[in-house]
């Protein structure tokens, strides 16, 4: 018993050595896909600002592969310190375990940091396809079931979940058609090819500005101010039909205390630079309020996503490939 108390005390000690001289060296930023994408765009552009409020530099590190479960893995083993971070989303931490078949807790796996900004799906059909709202498509899928083509980025993405997600909700199927990504899926619809599918807004919006696709609706509550003219679904006709391409920030399981903390400090003041909000802004991107901004609320978020998309994906049988 003394023995036990003696090296927790020790333990207790070291960690708080350890976020008393946080940070005293570089630290790595773990972007769990390739190089030039909205993920790594975003992480590199935190990675920048965070540097100068956390005093050291912030290395980032593209390991992609599997939908994040290679990044995923290498910093829950890696050591609970602080120093390894990683930044990922929906995919990566909600719907890669369901679809991957994994026997992991994310949730309690990490350590929650912040959350850092949210991006909701864009509804698109062709730019000929016969519906003019939401209300003429929903009533147009109901009417010729399994009929009408949707492109996904490929089994298990968010564009498929939501396809299925799309499907139960109205009672009636979609023809899935898979593509390996969601620009070659993008350039289909624009083509007239296939008829509809849901696009992050950072991408979509652009094509039906330029008029190269219809826009039905933006799936959140309200508009976003990148897109006022579309609507939200809940003022189209759907109400209720979320989701958002959410990014945030973790680290290893154990983590101290007060090194979370000066992490999150950090993610909040590069997130009030004006900059960097105009530049997440730009791409689409909504900022969270100050109170979805602690890692309690990245916490109870996470497990709330968890509980929503793993039901619907065990229930449509959706696994990638």
């Amino acid at each position: 018993m003394l023995k036990r108390l003696i090296l927790a005390i020790a333990a207790f000690a070291a960690a708080t050595a350890l976020a008393q001289g946080f940070p005293n060296k570089p630290l790595t930023l773990i972007v769990p896909f390739a190089a030039g994408g909205p993920t790594d765009t975003i992480g590199r552009l935190l990675a920048d600002r965070m540097s100068k409020s956390l005093g050291q530099p912030i290395i980032v590190e593209n390991v992609a592969g599997a939908t994040g479960t290679i990044a995923n893995a290498r910093v829950m083993k890696g050591p609970a310190d602080g120093y390894t971070i990683i930044i990922g989303h929906i995919g990566t931490h909600v719907l890669g375990q369901a679809v991957q078949g994994l026997n992991v807790d994310y949730v309690n796996d990490f350590e929650p940091v912040a959350m850092v900004a949210t991006n909701p799906q864009v509804m698109l059909a062709r730019k000929d396809f016969p519906a003019k709202d939401l209300k003429e498509l929903m009533a147009y899928v109901k009417a010729n079931p399994g009929k009408v083509s949707y492109g996904t980025g490929g089994p298990g993405t968010p564009s498929h979940v939501m396809a299925e997600y799309f499907g139960q909700a109205l009672g009636a199927p979609l023809n899935i058609v898979h593509y390996k990504g969601a620009a070659p899926a993008m350039q289909d619809i624009v083509a007239g090819h296939i008829d509809m599918s849901f696009d992050q807004a950072v991408t979509g919006i652009g094509h039906a500005k330029a008029g190269r696709v219809k826009a039905y609706a933006i799936t959140a509550r309200s508009r976003l101010a990148s897109a006022p003219d579309i609507p939200s679904v809940d003022e189209a006709g759907m109400p209720g039909f979320y989701m958002s391409i959410w990014h945030a920030l973790w680290v290893a399981k154990g983590t101290p205390r007060d090194v979370v903390a000066r992490l999150n400090t950090a993610v909040r003041e590069a997130l009030a630079d004006p900059a960097i909000r105009k530049r997440l802004e730009d791409m689409g991107q909504e900022i969270p309020g100050a109170e979805q901004l602690t890692p309690e609320a990245l916490r109870a978020h996470h497990k709330a996503e968890i509980d929503k998309w793993h039901s619907l994906i065990r229930k449509a049988g959706i696994k990638s490939n």
